[in-house]
């Protein structure tokens, strides 16, 4: 007799199997209707032959606490954290990573000997996005626009790598640009330059720099057709541009960039290779990101 007591779609064409033995993976999140996290890590689970089953659960600020210790009472075998929680959920944290503590946010949660680590894949999501988008090696100057929750994975990841020298992060509160660039610049020794929002500041620095990184919401769904840049000619050759936007997958600012010469990069496979990330350390496992990258392709009707 079989000890399968449901099977079912997880809502996206991948069939999941729940059994009694079945391992608990879930994200967290207010609000968590839109993830796409369960389609991803649920392909991977079943390419990976895992008893297993990866759900979204909606968790609001004022629960969060008690979702967490939830967690450890329910034996979750891990556990994603997305927007609004993932610096919250630090102090109720038995362990951080050296990651987690410089970015100041946890993205993933596991557990370990009794008690809960947090870790953040973010920054090795972007990177492997980078590399997968044909530029492995960072030019020496970078610079980032915006300087919120997903500036400071994508800053601390670029600052910590060797050949990169200089960043600058732009924003339209230059006082928030100021706080990040103290931060890397005391984390890293790199030269960090703040800047506020303005032609001039979009003409030197990301005119200047060999990387440029959107990590604000400009462009997103529902207001597509909008860049963060206000003047598309300062791209030019030899220049990669990334966008951690990915709905939709080609944003303005892209289109903007390869318009002017510059190469783009989409930001899909940063979700899928720090969710590839975070199900490899729960794991013990490699998980195949190129699964999970598909499945989000898919998704949105397009093949590798």
């Amino acid at each position: 007799m079989t000890d399968v007591i449901d099977s079912s779609s997880d809502g996206n064409g991948v069939s999941v199997q729940i059994s009694g033995k079945s391992s608990v993976f879930a994200v967290i999140g207010d609000p968590i209707e839109h993830t796409l996290s369960p389609l991803m890590h649920n392909r991977a689970i079943k390419a990976m032959g895992l008893d297993a089953v990866y759900v979204s659960l909606h968790v609001r600020p004022d629960d969060l606490e008690r979702a967490i210790k939830g967690m450890k009472a329910l034996g979750i075998g891990g556990m994603n954290v997305t927007v609004p929680h993932k610096t919250a959920v630090m102090a109720l944290m038995d362990d951080l990573s050296d990651e987690a503590r410089a970015v100041g946010a946890v993205n993933t949660i596991i557990p370990k000997d009794g008690g809960l680590y947090g870790d953040n894949t973010d920054g090795y999501g972007f990177l492997k996005c980078l590399a997968e988008g044909g530029l492995p090696v960072l030019p020496e100057r970078v610079c980032i626009i915006g300087a919120g929750g997903a500036a400071r994975g994508v800053a601390f990841a670029c600052a910590g790598r060797e050949e990169v020298k200089e960043l600058a992060i732009i924003n339209r509160t230059v006082g928030k640009a100021e706080a990040l660039a103290d931060e890397i610049a005391c984390f890293s020794g790199k030269v960090v330059e703040p800047a506020p929002a303005d032609k001039q500041s979009f003409k030197r620095h990301a005119g200047g720099a060999g990387l440029v990184v959107n990590t604000t919401s400009v462009g997103m769904f529902p207001n597509e057709g909008v860049s963060p840049l206000p003047d598309p000619s300062i791209f030019h050759e030899g220049q990669y541009t990334a966008d951690i936007v990915y709905v939709p997958l080609r944003t303005k600012f892209l289109d903007d960039a390869e318009a002017n010469g510059a190469k783009s990069i989409e930001g899909l496979a940063m979700l899928a290779w720090q969710g590839a990330r975070s199900l490899s350390l729960w794991t013990g496992m490699e998980a195949p990101g190129e699964v999970m990258m598909a499945a989000l392709l898919e998704h949105f009707g397009r093949g590798m």
